[in-house]
């Protein structure tokens, strides 16, 4: 290969027709002639080198775009188009109505752990990212452009992210082997979450429960590093402060699942982010919240005077009750009521 390589760069940088400029000036030029000649041979071992190493050829299915080992998914898919349609007639017309769906679901690729059929769920509801082993990688474009999609777009007010017991991606994570990149670099993020919680991790002597702590604490993780993105940051704090908000909560909301696939369910880890999150405001929060802590504040000064006010209102009516001696019922109305338009510009604001 070594003496190849010559070959190799000089056909890469200078193509047939750049060698034009060789041609001999005249009949008596040898020497510019045996140069091109030269330059020539090693374009032509070149070509005969990347006949030999080219990809094997395709056979005649393929070329005319047929495998027939795959004519039993198509088959399939017609049984189901006629399931579904024999259960809903409008099915199909529903489902390309539009693209709607309530969750997010950041899954791992494991055939075991089909999203939709996991969650009850038809097609339509569930917007899907799946890769090896969940994760939440801040250089992965193709899960962060899927996220802002479904935040900005879809606008889900749910994200799920689910792992799964028995995960090859964390068991390969915890063997002491190079996997070779680029799988070894994307299983590092997972050698991240156990150095973080190595201490809890180191403590658990049985191995198969060592490995399903770390499937739980990863898929925690990846929920922690859905909050530190922008975009899921910015949507929230609208989502807070817009008072005309379809959900009674900050949207989107994050949820940490596992599925275990020997017994068929998905069960939510009982974890409280806030923990996690309240340390890291510092650090990773780029949206501020402040209009709405002001809105508090002043909530609370206005419930604080509408406290006053009416111990003042209970002080008036006893005077008024002792000098005056009308019915208490009928004085303690009139005097509150006069009393809040003395005490306050907004009454009705007040009172509510």
């Amino acid at each position: 290969m070594r003496q190849l390589f010559p070959h190799l760069l000089v056909s890469f940088l200078i193509p047939n027709n750049a060698l034009a400029f060789l041609a001999p000036t005249s009949s008596n030029n040898k020497h510019t002639t045996a140069t091109k000649v030269g330059f020539l041979e090693a374009k032509r071992k070149h070509t005969s080198l990347l006949r030999a190493i080219q990809m094997p050829p395709l056979d005649s299915e393929q070329e005319e775009g047929i495998d027939k080992d795959l004519d039993v998914i198509y088959k399939q898919n017609l049984a189901w188009k006629a399931s579904k349609e024999a259960e809903d007639p409008d099915y199909f017309n529903k489902l390309g109505g539009g693209h709607h769906p309530n969750y997010m679901w950041i899954g791992c690729s494991d055939a075991r752990v089909p999203a939709n059929e996991v969650m009850g769920e038809d097609a339509g509801s569930v917007f899907v990212v799946r890769n090896v082993a969940n994760m939440v990688v801040n250089t992965d474009f193709n899960l962060m452009s899927a996220l802002q999609y479904a935040v900005t777009v879809l606008k889900v007010p749910h994200i799920i992210v689910c792992g799964h017991y028995d995960c090859g991606g964390v068991r390969a994570s915890m063997e002491a082997k190079d996997h070779v990149p680029p799988l070894e670099n994307w299983l590092r993020n997972i050698r991240d979450v156990y150095r973080l919680h190595r201490v809890e991790l180191d403590a658990i002597d049985d191995p198969e429960e060592r490995h399903r702590r770390l499937v739980e604490l990863n898929v925690i993780e990846q929920c922690l590093n859905i909050f530190k993105t922008g975009v899921v940051q910015r949507t929230r704090v609208e989502s807070y402060k817009d008072k005309a908000h379809n959900f009674p909560y900050t949207t989107p909301r994050i949820h940490a699942a596992v599925f275990n696939p020997k017994t068929g369910t998905m069960t939510p880890l009982k974890v409280d982010f806030s923990e996690y999150i309240d340390d890291l405001h510092e650090i990773y929060d780029l949206y501020s919240v402040e209009e709405k802590v002001e809105d508090k504040e002043a909530a609370a000064k206005a419930a604080e005077f509408s406290e006053h006010l009416q111990i003042h209102s209970v002080r008036l009516v006893a005077m008024w009750h002792e000098y005056f001696g009308d019915s208490p019922t009928t004085t303690t109305a009139a005097t509150a009521t006069a009393t809040t338009k003395v005490l306050s510009d907004e009454p009705v604001a007040i009172a509510k």
